[in-house]
């Protein structure tokens, strides 16, 4: 179990502490609720971009990592369609360096033109080699393209052209970050052997008088209701076929969210999986075969997906990835099966509980779908799911109308070669 106490400042900042008496570190992150899907269809891959522009540093710190560096701390970022991670690591008696540095970029971030010049190259650059020139570079984005219609979804962290950074305006960039970097917009979370009061009265001495600029924050689509299966069908210079289904589920607060992920696990959670046995060793029709969830706030999708031998026949495969679903729709479920998966995942948590920059992270995730109680009750809501609900789950969800198939199709000289 993680403890924690929670506070919010007068300028809307959501402030958490855990106090970890076995660790000489502290873990300091910071989660800003802004990712793709906060983006304006014509104007994708800002979050990201400013993962990147996080690190350009302020007129008091012209670089971010020197100082972190000689607080003897390490620090990176992420991003994903939900949000951006910002997460510092360094000994406790150097916590005030790492406010200090957040705090300095929430409200001085250098965004001159040479700055958000040069980050922009970068992602561009980035684009093109990790999503247009590498071997199923563009496949997710296909696939989110077909899955979604209205929700913003529909296009990766990494937005839906390169051309979108590329023609992105220094007024833009600013008014993105008016936006979304403000207090009212952030949760930060700290983990170390530090008193609750101490780490709370740090976080008030460097970011309670940061002014939280006033703006509105459009409203997100919702996804409608699919009717009609979905299918698209591309050819692409790569070694094997790939055949990827997508199906709408639950968001990430919903019953469905855990049903699926355990649902996902029974199928594909190791070599004794079911996709494993019966479609890899046995009948070996495919190289790899996986399911998975995309775990994302808003209702998300369960995905099943296999790479082919190159003697399987693509219609063989397919139907070989459907039989699986109706399976484990209508098939007795072993007791060992779920009790495997279970213990899986209430494994995962305890290992999660043991590293301090985990427990800081998780607490501004839950912090920010709205339910923080989750941290410490999820391994419970897992125990409580029946074979009976994985059923319902499977059957309501695995339907031929719910579906988006995306053939991702190795040309005849590739294959040939």
């Amino acid at each position: 179990m993680i403890k924690y106490q929670q506070r919010v400042l007068k300028n809307g900042l959501t402030v958490l502490v855990n106090r970890d008496h076995a660790s000489k570190l502290a873990a300091v992150n910071i989660l800003y609720k802004v990712g793709a899907r906060n983006e304006a269809e014509d104007k994708t891959g800002f979050a990201h971009l400013f993962e990147h522009l996080m690190f350009r540093g302020t007129s008091n710190v012209p670089d971010f990592d020197i100082p972190v560096q000689m607080a003897c701390g390490e620090n990176n970022a992420f991003t994903n369609n939900d949000y951006t991670d910002f997460y510092i690591t360094l000994p406790k008696e150097n916590l005030s360096t790492a406010l200090w540095l957040e705090s300095d970029r929430m409200r001085n971030l250098n965004l001159s033109r040479e700055a958000c010049d040069t980050e922009k190259h970068v992602v561009i650059e980035e684009f093109k080699q990790r999503y247009l020139n590498q071997p199923y570079g563009d496949e997710q984005l296909l696939l989110r393209a077909l899955a979604y219609t209205r929700h913003p979804y529909r296009w990766a962290t990494i937005g839906i052209s390169p051309d979108h950074i590329e023609r992105a305006t220094l007024e833009d960039v600013r008014a993105f970050y008016d936006m979304h970097y403000r207090p009212s917009r952030a949760i930060i979370a700290i983990s170390a052997d530090i008193d609750e009061e101490e780490a709370f009265a740090l976080v008030e001495e460097y970011f309670g008088d940061i002014e939280d600029r006033a703006a509105v924050i459009p409203a997100i689509d919702e996804e409608p209701k699919q009717h009609s299966p979905r299918r698209l069908e591309v050819e692409r210079e790569v070694p094997a076929t790939d055949i990827t289904i997508a199906f709408h589920m639950g968001d990430r607060l919903s019953r469905d969210f855990f049903l699926g992920d355990l649902t996902s696990d029974l199928l594909a959670g190791g070599e004794s999986s079911r996709l494993v046995n019966h479609l890899i060793k046995e009948q070996g029709l495919f190289s790899s075969v996986n399911a998975y969830i995309t775990g994302s706030i808003d209702a998300g999708l369960f995905i099943i997906k296999g790479r082919l031998m190159p003697s399987t026949d693509e219609a063989t495969a397919e139907n070989a990835l459907w039989q699986e679903l109706r399976d484990i729709a209508q098939r007795p479920i072993s007791e060992y099966e779920m009790e495997k998966v279970k213990n899986k995942f209430e494994a995962n948590m305890l290992m999660g509980e043991i590293n301090i920059m985990n427990k800081a992270l998780n607490l501004c995730f839950y912090a920010m779908i709205g339910d923080i109680t989750l941290i410490n009750r999820e391994a419970e809501i897992y125990r409580t799911i029946t074979e009976e609900e994985v059923h319902d789950f499977a059957r309501r969800i695995f339907t031929e109308n719910n579906s988006s198939t995306l053939i991702y199709r190795a040309t005849q000289q590739t294959t040939e070669a």
